[in-house]
């Protein structure tokens, strides 16, 4: 297929077809994020877009169940170019079950919710959604671009949709100083969210980034390794989703983790615990990655 650029998508997304449908990240201003940093955003032409899913179908021989729209918030698309692009692909993958994308909050509220419900109706399903964090001062600081009230509205509405959502944390957010409100606040945000998805991944600190420039002149310090587990600890501990599947398996964390919230809670934490002692190996540094 056509690629422009790194492609970024989701650990649970390992066997879909992605479609570049857009190109880099409307946002684009995570202090962290060096993802979509070479390029410069657009949505592609439509025409294009729809010959990679011919092209696609052609390759694959029926065989695709699961699609992932990219780049980094392909949500942000006009119905226009969304409709044709499930439409095509219900035509074409007979054994289509989900079309997935990322999505920031701002394009969640952007969309009427008529047009959040077009769009599951027409197949896409789930929406992974990143606000890294539940205390307002670290969103503000990673400049995220939306606060925890924009993202609990954000997830009421496509909920409300009939959308599943993903959440994703990101531990060492709030760095050294705001360490425990961020764990504490994120883990109050996955509960006001409810999604049935969430996942936990662990900043990194990359060259050339806002976030290493911070680091560099001593106005940001990542928590040490017992310092983002203690983090994970604490959302896990606190965090009250009505039934969410949770996940560690992303290359940047220290310990892969899984299990479904409530139900595992105690399992979860005891792992982290025996971690914590040194009773579980940890991921080395050269086995992590983004």
């Amino acid at each position: 297929m056509r690629y422009e650029g790194a492609i970024f998508r989701p650990p649970s997304e390992a066997y879909s077809y992605i479609l570049q449908a857009t190109i880099g990240c409307s946002h684009n201003h995570c202090t962290y994020c060096d993802m979509y940093r070479a390029k410069r955003f657009r949505v592609r032409d439509l025409a294009e877009t729809l010959e990679d899913l011919q092209l696609a179908a052609a390759a694959a021989q029926g065989r695709v169940e699961t699609i992932f729209v990219a780049d980094g918030d392909a949500l942000v698309m006009p119905l226009d170019h969304w409709l044709p692009i499930l439409d095509t692909a219900r035509r074409l993958f007979p054994r289509l079950r989900r079309v997935s994308c990322y999505a920031m909050a701002r394009n969640v509220l952007d969309k009427s919710d008529a047009e959040l419900a077009r769009l599951r109706s027409e197949g896409l399903a789930r929406l992974y959604v990143g606000p890294e964090s539940g205390d307002d001062v670290t969103l503000k600081r990673i400049a995220k671009g939306g606060t925890f009230a924009d993202h609990v509205e954000a997830a009421r509405r496509a909920h409300a949709a009939g959308m599943e959502t993903s959440v994703i944390a990101l531990l060492g957010a709030g760095g050294v100083e705001r360490s425990a409100i961020h764990a504490e606040k994120t883990a109050e945000l996955v509960s006001a969210m409810d999604p049935a998805y969430f996942a936990a991944l662990t900043l990194t600190v990359t060259p050339g980034t806002p976030q290493e420039k911070l680091q560099r002149t001593g106005r940001f310090v990542l928590p040490d390794v017992a310092g983002l587990l203690r983090e994970l600890r604490t959302m896990i501990d606190a965090a009250r989703p009505t039934d969410a599947l949770f996940r560690t398996n992303h290359a940047s964390n220290y310990l892969p983790l899984g299990g479904r919230l409530p139900r595992d809670r105690e399992a979860i934490v005891a792992a982290i615990d025996a971690a914590l002692a040194g009773r579980i190996a940890l991921r080395p540094e050269s086995s992590r990655g983004l």
